[in-house]
């Protein structure tokens, strides 16, 4: 049986593939791989952007620390209901990663330990990739990670490769994984650390 999550992420890509960027939600695999590349020793305060219907929210908070604040930013309001009523006890605010340091202000945070990012970097432009990753500079404290997932035939993409190079120039090492294939469409992700 197809779960109300699914079907409500399938008609949200359709009505906006180039803000969802994926025609399916992420798999268990992928977001427990995503999930265990967290150094959560050094992990106080933990930062989601897009998290959607809330795959990998969920393996998040499966393995969150008590000490650890969690913060998830979805720009879509109708996934944003859907998250605040399944996980009540994560802070969910509804806007643009480009108000992360607004958001992050909101629960008495400055600087951030770790951000994982599904938001569809390969699909952005050039100024929207330096817009969001300036933001994100502004609040991830040195020595911080920035974990960042994409789709491997975005690597094919002009975007996706321009999103590759800027990653180099904002941060001190960049990991790549090896490909996520139990999940659709395949995936990987970057490792960051600033």
């Amino acid at each position: 049986m197809v779960s109300r999550n699914y079907r409500k992420f399938i008609a949200e890509f359709v009505c906006h593939p180039r803000a969802i960027g994926a025609v399916a939600p992420s798999s268990n695999n992928l977001a427990r791989h995503l999930v265990q590349s967290i150094d959560w020793d050094s992990t106080e305060t933990v930062i989601e952007y897009g998290p959607g219907t809330g795959a990998i929210t969920e393996e998040i908070v499966a393995q969150l620390p008590s000490k650890t604040k969690f913060l998830a930013i979805e720009i879509n309001s109708e996934f944003a209901d859907m998250l605040r009523a399944r996980f009540p006890e994560v802070n969910v605010c509804e806007g643009s990663v480009d108000d992360v340091r607004t958001h992050c202000s909101g629960i008495g945070v400055e600087q951030v330990d770790t951000i994982l990012s599904g938001l569809p970097w390969a699909s952005f432009s050039a100024e929207d990739q330096t817009s969001y990753l300036d933001a994100t500079m502004s609040v991830l404290r040195p020595g911080g990670q920035f974990i960042a997932f994409g789709y491997l035939q975005g690597l094919l993409l002009p975007a996706g490769r321009r999103f590759r190079k800027k990653l180099q120039t904002y941060f001190s090492e960049v990991q790549v994984s090896r490909p996520v294939w139990a999940n659709l469409p395949p995936a990987f992700f970057y490792r960051c650390r600033r």
